[in-house]
């Protein structure tokens, strides 16, 4: 068969690579000038740093199979996550741990003492169930906590008071009563040794896939092929007839000094007179490399408007009303699935984008042998 991916990120590089395997012939777009979507790299040229261009990105994964896969393209080198917080004019670890705690409140207390002091001094018990990013954090670490480290960050990034997001936010960010400061807890965790794009271009590294970039997706090109597999926005595919899906996106600025600017990959800013929501360094994601210079980002959110590349999913309850209908709009349409971030309007790690497309080419193939139809989508986004 002859299949048509549209976008050469990680869910159109698996598929394709997958299908191409079984036989298949595979056509990969993407509208940009390279392979790889928002996990592209590339070398700065002046420093030699490894850029992490739309942003870093940081594996990490309980899935031993996605783990084995993506080690087959490429080696990972260990790197661990350690995110700080500047506050109230002192560094702070994150996620919250005993560290955090103790240097926090002036205290030298151990694990249970810890324990005992936010969740009987400190935490709001009063809040049963927390329904807000707010209730959730006041119910978990109390004002003092949620001030100096949530609040502020969380009005940035999304634009909108904490009061206004959904508990389930939160709910990714642990509370450790220990001094462990890695901010994953995964099994495993590493960085590509050269970047992702040429792990990318390795999975695409196969005589029955095409790859072309600076091509936009025309719907007209679904009919010189027998499927679609769409990586691209929901609702661009239908061009956005029912109305835009909603979206925060990301400016960096760019800058360059000599030597090490601020001794850590992430360093976030919790305060909300601090316009940007982080600064990232990236030759501290590549710590087994040595240079001089060194490249880093200021990192601003903002809302997404029709130019902007798309970031981050809102799903407020008026995005998921429209993404209901675009879902009854894209299960009536044939010979197209839609993967990945875009296709499916969610917030997917990176893991979980590839678990996905490893599922869905072997979907694919079940279908073919049972002689059924493929769906829209394989795991429904709602």
């Amino acid at each position: 068969m002859n299949i048509l991916l549209v976008g050469a990120g990680l869910s159109g590089a698996v598929i394709g690579r997958t299908l191409a395997e079984a036989g298949h012939q595979i056509t990969i777009i993407d509208g940009r000038d390279h392979i790889g979507g928002n996990c592209h790299t590339e070398r700065d040229a002046d420093t030699g740093v490894m850029v992490h261009v739309y942003g870093p990105h940081i594996f990490h994964t309980d899935d031993e199979d996605v783990w084995n896969y993506v080690n087959s393209f490429t080696t990972f080198m260990p790197y661990k996550n350690r995110v700080k917080t500047t506050s109230q004019k002192q560094v702070f670890s994150l996620p919250i741990n005993l560290h955090t705690i103790n240097q926090y409140y002036g205290k030298t207390m151990r694990p249970d003492e810890a324990r005992d002091f936010i969740q009987n001094d400190i935490a709001d018990t009063t809040i049963a169930d927390p329904q807000t990013f707010e209730e959730q954090a006041l119910r978990f670490v109390g004002p003092d906590l949620y001030e100096a480290f949530f609040k502020g960050y969380t009005i940035k990034q999304w634009g909108v008071q904490p009061s206004e997001l959904p508990a389930s936010i939160l709910k990714r960010l642990p509370v450790r009563f220990n001094y462990d400061d890695n901010y994953f807890f995964h099994r495993f965790q590493g960085m590509p040794e050269n970047g992702y794009t040429p792990m990318i271009a390795a999975i695409l590294d196969h005589p029955s896939i095409t790859v072309t970039l600076n091509t936009m997706f025309d719907p007209a090109m679904a009919d010189a092929h027998d499927h679609v597999f769409y990586s691209g926005p929901l609702d661009g595919y239908f061009d956005y007839q029912l109305g835009r899906l909603g979206y925060r996106t990301l400016d960096f600025e760019k800058f360059s000094a000599t030597g090490d600017y601020q001794g850590c990959a992430v360093m976030n800013y919790g305060e909300v007179d601090v316009p940007y929501t982080r600064i990232t360094e990236h030759k501290h994601f590549s710590p087994w490399e040595d240079h001089e210079g060194t490249v880093c980002y200021r990192e601003f959110s903002r809302a997404c408007t029709p130019d902007d590349i798309p970031y981050y999913p809102i799903r407020q309850v008026k995005e998921k009303a429209l993404l209901g209908d675009y879902l009854k709009l894209a299960e009536d349409t044939t010979g197209v699935t839609f993967v990945g971030r875009l296709g499916t309007y969610r917030y997917l790690d990176m893991d979980v984008t590839i678990r996905e497309a490893m599922d869905t080419a072997d979907a694919f193939l079940a279908a073919q042998d049972a002689g059924t139809a493929m769906p829209a989508f394989v795991k429904p986004p709602l």
